[in-house]
């Protein structure tokens, strides 16, 4: 770790950063209901001299530091999951079936840390965007950010995301696709019914749908490139009760998750098509029920190098290091559709945690160490970013 101004304004602000994240971590909220999240912010903002600005919806806030001609922005996420917290610590949720199980706390003191920081630097070469997003574990508070004009003069925007796999002072950078497109599916089937005794005589739902269940993806995988990542997966399967009884409708739940914007936008045709053409070789009426969800966040190769000068300055270039391609869904996609972007991997395992906990389960939790170079990484960024350009390796 080189030793900055940050680092000093750190040591300062340590325990605050820490305070705020356990705060949040208390009182967690489901997205497009962050208001006391909101609040926060824009509290602490407001204190620091900087003029924050709710979302139109009523929460969320992005706040600019710094001017020029130039806009570069930072962006993290506020709402927690419908979870129940089941760690024993003294911030633990107070709401019951809510909890921070992604970090979303952490991304979002580190923003605020990084709004603060940035706000010290006595001539800013440029504007910095802090963006506070609701609702990206429901996938449309990107879309509302996108909707309230806070995109349209930034150049590009750049994340970082807690990675429970990575120690405590490590970065995973990636440039190209770094996560999934994720659509839902839903298939309903439809007939007659009848007794298990005489199939021949109506229309078999329980084995049409174990059919679409078993040969969609293979024959998926026949119609899109490979190389696409394309993946689907039956989540959920509902038919019947009586077991001598073939019942009158059941229904496939299910997600295609997918690398490729290609592959992406052809992927529904294809399903659709290999369902229907089951179904009615089965006699079986059908409906498809098929939901877009968020591109694949794929980093650009522009935006990942700055990233690496911008965290190499500040943490050396020891605290770099690869990260896989994951398959989950993350609508900070909806910014590349609009500006160039790149999403770093924030290694959050440390000692005080003893086994790893991942994200996404009740008992996920982060060596709070992570949140200074967190801070560090989006500061260093953005002032690589506002720098001269980089040319990608």
């Amino acid at each position: 770790m080189t030793d900055t101004w940050l680092s000093s304004w750190l040591t300062i602000h340590h325990d605050e950063l820490v305070a705020m994240r356990r705060q949040l971590h208390t009182h967690p909220e489901l997205g497009f209901a962050e208001h006391r999240t909101t609040e926060l912010i824009v509290e602490r903002l407001t204190a620091a001299g900087l003029h924050p600005r709710v979302l139109p919806r009523g929460t969320g806030v992005a706040v600019d530091i710094g001017s020029g001609p130039r806009t570069v922005g930072l962006r993290a996420d506020i709402d927690a999951l419908p979870l129940a917290d089941v760690k024993d610590v003294p911030y633990r949720s107070g709401i019951d079936g809510v909890c921070h199980a992604c970090g979303h706390d952490a991304h979002t003191a580190m923003a605020v840390g990084a709004a603060l920081a940035l706000a010290d630097v006595p001539q800013l070469p440029g504007r910095v965007r802090v963006i506070f997003q609701p609702a990206e574990e429901i996938m449309g508070g990107a879309r509302e950010v996108v909707a309230a004009g806070e995109l349209d003069d930034v150049e590009r925007i750049f994340a970082l995301h807690c990675d429970p796999r990575l120690p405590v002072g490590q970065l995973g950078l990636r440039p190209g696709p770094i996560t999934a497109a994720c659509d839902l599916v839903e298939v309903h089937i439809s007939g007659p019914g009848g007794h298990t005794a005489r199939p021949q005589l109506t229309v078999d739902v329980v084995d049409t749908l174990a059919r679409i269940a078993a040969d969609t993806p293979a024959l998926l995988a026949r119609q899109i490139d490979i190389r696409s990542g394309l993946s689907l997966v039956w989540g959920a399967i509902q038919a019947g009760s009586p077991p001598n009884a073939i019942p009158s409708e059941g229904v496939l739940r299910g997600t295609v998750r997918v690398l490729d914007h290609a592959a992406w936008a052809d992927a529904e045709k294809h399903v659709r098509t290999i369902v229907s053409d089951i179904a009615a070789q089965a006699g079986a009426g059908v409906e498809v029920h098929y939901e877009r969800g968020v591109p694949p966040v794929v980093n650009d190769d522009s935006s990942v190098a700055l990233m690496h000068t911008g965290i190499s300055a500040e943490l050396g270039e020891r605290a770099i290091t690869g990260t896989q391609t994951s398959m989950g869904g993350e609508d900070f996609a909806w910014y590349g559709e609009r500006v160039p972007l790149a999403m770093a991997r924030l290694g959050v395992h440390g000692n005080t945690l003893g086994t790893m906990r991942d994200l996404h389960q009740g008992n996920f939790d982060l060596d709070e160490q992570a949140l200074g170079h967190g801070v560090r990484a989006l500061v260093g960024t953005a002032l690589a970013a506002l720098g001269p350009g980089v040319t990608p390796a």
